[in-house]
């Protein structure tokens, strides 16, 4: 019997052939499968579920997608959850507001479950490569731990969504350096993602509003980088 972790995942679609579609290919690949058909639905199940990864489509009844990965972005037992949409929407400002409120990914419909099962698999083998080189980072009063993804300043401790958390610690793994956009969607995002560079500018705006608008400097027409006087 293999001591490997089984994986939980939510899928939320008001679609029940997608549902059908995914949660039979999500078992065959050993995840533990969990399903709602709205937003509503999806934050009640989370509750109690707890998953490590939720497909979210968008376009749904009562709470759309949008809000409901508001929702579940504000409660910190799901700090660490992957949020993927799922959405036949393909205009920008629908994945623009989609990575705002938290997403991971953003994937088109209609759905290919072997190339999204990969996608899958990517995220969490890039999870559990980042779990084996854990470290913390100590920057003046700020304190960035990667063992328990926890952020403290001056003491207290600041929530931070696991992208903003990873794109945080990356930067301030390379103090003083300046990255491109391109740089920071490969390295946190990875090669297999397709967003926005817009997505970078999104996610950086978010960790000044928690940690401070100093601790990440804008470098005009390059990028940014973690200052270190």
């Amino acid at each position: 019997m293999s001591n490997k972790p089984v994986h939980k995942v939510l899928v939320v679609d008001d679609e029940e052939s997608i549902l059908e579609l995914l949660k039979y290919n999500l078992e065959k690949q050993g995840f533990d499968v969990r399903t709602a058909t709205d937003g509503q639905g999806a934050v009640d199940v989370a509750k109690k579920f707890h998953p490590d990864l939720v497909l979210l489509d968008i376009m749904m009844p009562k709470v759309d997608g949008v809000e409901a990965c508001r929702q579940l972005r504000a409660m910190p037992e799901l700090v660490n959850t992957y949020i993927v949409f799922l959405t036949a929407r393909a205009e920008e400002y629908s994945e623009v507001a989609a990575f705002d409120v938290g997403a991971d990914d953003y994937i088109l419909k209609p759905i290919k479950p072997r190339a999204l099962m990969s996608r899958i698999s990517a995220l969490f083998r890039r999870d559990n490569a980042k779990k084996n080189t854990s470290s913390q980072i100590k920057a003046g009063n700020l304190i960035i731990d990667r063992t328990s993804y926890t952020v403290r300043l001056n003491g207290k401790e600041i929530n931070l969504p696991k992208k903003e958390f990873e794109l945080l610690f990356f930067l301030a793994q390379n103090p003083n350096k300046v990255f491109t956009r391109d740089d920071l969607l490969q390295n946190i995002w990875g090669a297999d993602v397709y967003v926005l560079s817009r997505t970078v500018d999104v996610h950086i705006r978010k960790v000044r509003e928690k940690i401070g608008e100093d601790c990440i400097a804008t470098v005009k027409g390059v990028g940014y980088k973690f200052n270190v006087s």
